[in-house]
């Protein structure tokens, strides 16, 4: 037996990530689950106590700190210690991209084992917890209980991150630059651009002369010139406006660097380049 908070939610199988049921779980001694097969994904962290997980005529002896993934159509058993019955919190999901986003943690049914610090766990089963107190069947609901899912992934793929594949030099270089076209019209600094990639800002300084072969600051100003100077060149929008839409917060710093770089101000720039605007 088991003292248990649930709740099953309807779902979409044609979305991308739908959260399909959640819970957390007091057991009793010796509580069996199972065999049983799953039509979803399933992920369990345990909270206090120990217990077994059985799959693919593998047994796993488990205990807090640990949790452990089903996938669809395997079939499992867990059961809890006699001794030290075990209290666990769990997510189901599905969705196009539920099998990606597995892969991604570095987990399968061959390596479904994950291990957490205190602190991870502690927000995995706030997460849990808090669904459970957001259980209504309403859009906003839905949705806020979405968002707790992918911050619950988020821990794993925390947890998980010694564990996976390391992102080469290549890959960092596609997602900073990535990032960068995106969002070029931001105030963003160089610290902004390593927060975001996890990354120490020297090393990341590093990454971008040896595959650019400039800094990040130069690689960004070059970026925001070049938007600046087609926007010259095609419109008539305002210094100020242009400015703004490349990223720097005042026109004068805009000035500044688009002299230093072009060798005359925007304002000159633009009647040198006149024969680019529209003919009225």
């Amino acid at each position: 037996m088991e003292d248990i908070q649930t709740c099953n939610t309807p779902f979409d199988e044609t979305g991308d990530l739908c959260l399909t049921t959640f819970g957390h779980s007091v057991t009793h001694p010796g509580h069996t689950y199972g065999p049983a097969v799953r039509s979803y994904y399933l992920i369990h962290f345990i909270l206090a106590g120990k217990g077994t997980f059985c799959v693919n005529q593998h047994t796993y002896h488990l205990c807090a700190g640990q949790g452990f993934l089903i996938e669809p159509d395997y079939q499992t058993i867990y059961k809890s210690d006699q001794t030290e019955p075990w209290t666990y919190s769990w997510v189901a999901f599905s969705g196009r991209r539920a099998a990606e986003i597995v892969a991604s943690l570095g987990l399968s049914q061959e390596e479904p084992i994950f291990s957490c610090t205190k602190e991870q766990g502690w927000k995995l089963a706030a997460y849990v917890q808090d669904m459970l107190q957001h259980n209504s069947f309403t859009q906003s609901g839905r949705y806020y209980r979405l968002g707790l899912l992918l911050q619950f992934l988020s821990i794993l793929s925390e947890a998980q991150r010694e564990l996976l594949p390391q992102t080469d030099g290549n890959t960092y270089i596609a997602h900073m630059t990535k990032f960068i076209r995106l969002h070029i019209e931001e105030p963003f600094t160089i610290q902004d651009l390593a927060d975001y990639m996890n990354l120490n800002r020297s090393y990341m300084t590093t990454l971008f002369k040896k595959h650019l072969g400039v800094s990040p600051h130069v690689y960004i100003e070059n970026c925001r010139i070049t938007k600046a100077k087609h926007l010259l060149e095609t419109t008539t929008f305002s210094i100020e406006a242009i400015a703004c839409s490349c990223g720097y917060a005042k026109s004068d710093s805009f000035t500044r660097a688009f002299l230093r770089r072009v060798g005359m101000r925007p304002k000159e720039y633009r009647q040198h380049q006149s024969r680019y605007l529209p003919q009225t």
